[in-house]
């Protein structure tokens, strides 16, 4: 599913990544923890294609069999949209627009119709039990509902994989339990895979596998079937 090798990034003389290797399965939840400053969401966005990384001749990102680090921008963006998803800690919901509209946005960026687009976005609300808030706007939910709504909106195109950046962080935390566990009900059901960074232990501890970062390099892996053996 994904396969990272010899990852580096460099802002500058400040060296971030310090040849970050990495392969998640199709079906994983991994999580990605680690100090402030390790490293983590650098990575995060280097995989989900968001950033890039330093141009080594060894270095490679290869998600779905595609090696994404030699995709032009426009096919880049092309894949981006069709194959991955991504939920922030902070929503990213356009205020204007209501929960169903928000969720539409990637379909409508692929082109789908607005038909078969709302057909969707009301599918997956109903799913995460916001039918009653689809004509809401973000100003007009609590924090966990416009959270539930940014994971619908990462779900609209069925990507194969959501990226997460530290997704219950603005959440109290039965709104934190309630988001953890459906990304478990997801992936049992859509079979997406998950990478999340996270500084929820709970959440970390969650994952099949739980991956340690330190100053830019992964340094202890930990997998949840032998903590619970």
């Amino acid at each position: 599913m994904i396969k990272a090798v010899n990852i580096h990034k460099t802002y500058g003389e400040l060296e971030v990544l310090k040849g970050v290797d990495i392969e998640i399965k199709k079906g994983e939840v991994v999580s990605i923890v680690g100090a402030s400053g390790a490293g983590k969401t650098t990575l995060l966005q280097i995989l989900g294609t968001l950033d890039t990384p330093d141009k080594l001749k060894d270095t490679a990102i290869i998600i779905n069999n595609t090696r994404v680090h030699e995709l032009k921008d426009k096919a880049m963006a092309r894949f981006r949209n069709e194959h991955i998803g991504f939920i922030f800690q902070f929503h990213q919901l356009l205020p204007e627009f209501t929960s169903l509209e928000n969720v539409c946005i990637p379909a409508f960026i692929k082109n789908t119709s607005r038909e078969k687009a709302e057909a969707r976005a009301r599918e997956l609300l109903g799913f995460l039990g916001l039918s009653h808030r689809l004509d809401h706007k973000p100003g007009a939910l609590s924090g966990g509902e416009q959270q539930r709504v940014a994971v619908a909106r990462a779900l609209m195109n069925n990507p194969d994989i959501v990226f997460a950046d530290e997704p219950s962080g603005n959440l109290d935390s039965e709104s934190a339990e309630r988001l953890h566990n459906l990304f478990f009900e997801l992936r049992d059901r859509f079979g997406q895979t998950f990478v999340i960074v996270t500084h929820n232990e709970d959440l970390a501890n969650m994952a099949d596998r739980k991956l340690v970062m330190v100053d830019g390099q992964i340094v202890n892996e930990e997998v949840e079937s032998l903590q619970n053996s």
